[in-house]
Formats: structure tokens, sequence, C-alpha cells
């Protein structure tokens, strides 16, 4: 199931390595390659989930909803077990896309697969919930699967992220990079096409089932002010910043939606954020793209 949004259309592109038989499921879904079946669906109706995994080998599980804690709390959980089943009933392999939400915000400085679940959001509170249900599944014997996790994104087509919206956008547009509380902290990004190219590569090695792999990500994060000097000397301008502190996203809430639902989240932007990808590069032998690189190829496509 790999919409339009997030990760589904570079995965869609990197699962040609493996076959030519990929349905891909959603509201309106486009075509990424040439012998790629449409199926639109709304996955939240009552068996649309058992038919858009009917026939399935290996099921890609990379649905986005709305940002909002009470659409996550209504529909993810419900989602999972329509798909846990489904997979159970044709004996489908499962790869469920996951971020780092239910990690325990005072570890979040070095995330490996066995930092200690303990989430301090209702949207972590909701990613631990969906995380557990597969797992159990799989711990169970009910049906063979994985979870492929991956840091805050930047890259290509994925043009929602926070990166874009509020760095990349502003700077075409000759405005000031916003940036979350401070822009000396560090913090690891995942460079989308090494997500879907790795997501991929999981679901197509047997071994890799029955455990969290992180995905490859860079070994050096950067700072705010980093990222934006990389950007801005990619796009030719001056690298300018405004800075948003804690307090402003109660009051911005009010006009930008997704203001106040970064409320809760806001504990990634205030302290060191890495994400460990070690597990994965001693497995396959496969590092990230260097930030340097991905940031020049984001900004060639965002500029083009």
């Amino acid at each position: 199931m790999a919409p339009r949004g997030t990760i589904g259309k570079l995965l869609a592109k990197e699962l040609m390595t493996y076959t030519d038989r990929i349905r891909l499921v959603s509201r309106n879904p486009i075509r990424i390659n040439a012998t790629d079946e449409l199926m639109p669906a709304d996955l939240t109706q009552h068996g649309a989930v058992d038919k858009a995994v009917q026939g399935s080998e290996i099921v890609y599980l990379v649905v986005g909803f709305e940002y909002k804690a009470q659409v996550w709390e209504e529909k993810w959980p419900a989602l999972m077990r329509d798909v846990i089943d489904a997979c159970a009933k044709y004996g489908s392999k499962l790869v469920f896309f996951d971020n780092v939400y239910m990690y325990d915000k005072d570890q979040v400085n070095h995330m490996t697969e066995d930092t200690a679940i303990n989430p301090s959001s209702r949207k972590g509170a909701v990613r631990k919930k969906i995380s557990e249900m597969l797992l159990k599944a799989a711990e169970e014997g009910w049906i063979k699967a994985l979870i492929a996790r991956s840091a805050d994104f930047y890259g290509l087509d994925n043009y929602n992220n926070f990166i874009t919206q509020m760095v990349l956008k502003n700077i075409r547009e000759g405005k000031k990079a916003m940036w979350f509380v401070s822009s000396d902290i560090k913090h690891s990004f995942t460079y989308t096409p090494d997500a879907a190219k790795a997501t991929a590569l999981l679901g197509n090695t047997p071994d890799a089932y029955g455990q969290v792999w992180h995905l490859p990500t860079e070994s050096r994060p950067v700072t705010g002010k980093e990222m934006i000097n990389m950007i801005a000397s990619e796009m030719g301008a001056e690298p300018k910043i405004s800075l948003l502190p804690k307090f402003m996203l109660l009051p911005l809430g009010l006009f930008i939606p997704i203001m106040k639902e970064m409320r809760e989240m806001i504990y990634q932007y205030d302290r060191d954020y890495f994400f460990a990808s070690s597990k994965f590069t001693r497995r396959f032998g496969i590092t990230a793209t260097p930030i340097e690189e991905g940031i020049k190829a984001t900004c060639q496509a965002y500029k083009g």
C-alpha cells in the first residue's frame, strides 16, 4: 500500500529492482512504473484493506494520515488491525514504515533499535500501540513482519516535510528560513531515496523479518544552522534564520493548525537528536548518502 505521499513514490520505483508486479493503493493512486496496478481505495472503509492485500506476497504499509493526534488515535489502530488480519489471511509479509515518536524523549540523543519505548506524546502513544500490535502478531506466528524506522525526512518527492516547508521554500522565496527553538542543536535527517531503497531491500531479505530496523541515516547529525547554510549555498541565497520558540506554537496554532500539533513534539528540537543506523550498515554494508550530496540533489530537484 504505497500512496502518493511520504515515501510511496520512491519506494514504488525501488521495488522494480525486485518485481514488476506492484499494486499501488490509495484514494487517488498515480502510476509510477509502466506496469503498476492502480487500486483506488479508502483504507478506512470496511473490506478495503482485505481487497488491497489479497494476492500480495509483500505488503508495504506506508500510509500517512492527517497530522492530528485525534485522527491518529481513531484511524491507526483500526488500520493496523485490518492489515495484520489481511496479511494473516492471505499469507502476505508485512513491512511497516515507522517513525521514532515512541522512543523515550530523554534518549533521543542516541536512538538505536533498542532505545526504550516510552512515548511522551499522544502521537507517540499511537505509534507505540500499533508497532506493538505488529510485533506481537509476528512473535506469535500470525504473520511475518518487520518495522523500518526513519528519522525526520529531507529529500526528493517529499515536499510536505519540515525542511522543505520551513527552510527550502522560504529561502527560495527570499524569506528567512524557520527553525524550532535553537539552530545550534544537532539533528539527524534521513534522505528519502536512501529510505526507499533500504525499505525495498528489507522487504526482500528473508532474515530481516521479525526485527526493527533503523534505515540508513548520515552518521553525523547537523545543526539547524549547518543545514540552512548548505541549502542557502545551493540555492544561491544568503542564509537567514528565524527561530521559533516553544511559547509561539500555541498562538501560531490558531492560524497554522500544524503548529498546534507540533507542541507535543517540540522535545525533538530542543535537544540533540541522533538516529543511529549502524545495525543496517553492518548487515548490508550500505551507508547513507552524505548530507552534502543529498542537499545538493534535493535543491536541484526543487529548483527544477
